[in-house]
């Protein structure tokens, strides 16, 4: 099991950066400058957690968007104690997971097919934004017996 704390994620928005090169007949759609230095930071970031090789068999993740805390979180929490959080601006956790799984495609792990269980969490803003992942290598399911 391998916990990480990384930077927010990129939005999906600016994760791509799709152009019509000179003389080509289609667009190209390749990662921004953003997509590619967030995946520099999240590699060393890795690399510093002790992760020297990637997972090769199953993965189970729990994934924790905490979101940045807005200045006047006091004046939402008083005015909607129960659902202040829901107007703080933040990705939707499809992308984040999506972000994060190519982010983490190589390094973490093998490759995203390898997934078999993913918890995703947005949590309420407590101070910086950053994303809390859990991996987790699970044991192959066993081959339950054909009854013929």
């Amino acid at each position: 099991m391998i916990s990480l704390t990384l930077p927010y994620p990129v939005s999906s928005n600016r994760y791509w950066r799709t152009f019509m090169p000179k003389g080509f007949k289609a667009p190209v759609t390749t990662l921004s400058q953003e997509a590619k230095d967030y995946k520099r930071t999240v590699a060393w970031m890795c690399k510093e957690a002790g992760i020297r090789k990637p997972f090769t068999g199953r993965i189970e993740l729990t994934i924790k968007l905490y979101p940045k805390r807005p200045l006047d979180a006091a004046k939402r929490m008083r005015l909607d104690p129960e659902t202040w959080d829901d107007t703080v601006q933040c990705i939707d956790l499809g992308n984040c997971e999506k972000v994060l799984s190519d982010a983490l495609n190589g390094i973490a792990w093998v490759d995203d097919k390898k997934h078999r269980r993913i918890v995703l969490e947005r949590m309420e803003p407590d101070g910086d934004a950053r994303v809390e992942i859990v991996i987790r290598e699970m044991a192959p399911a066993r081959v339950q017996e054909v009854l013929l």
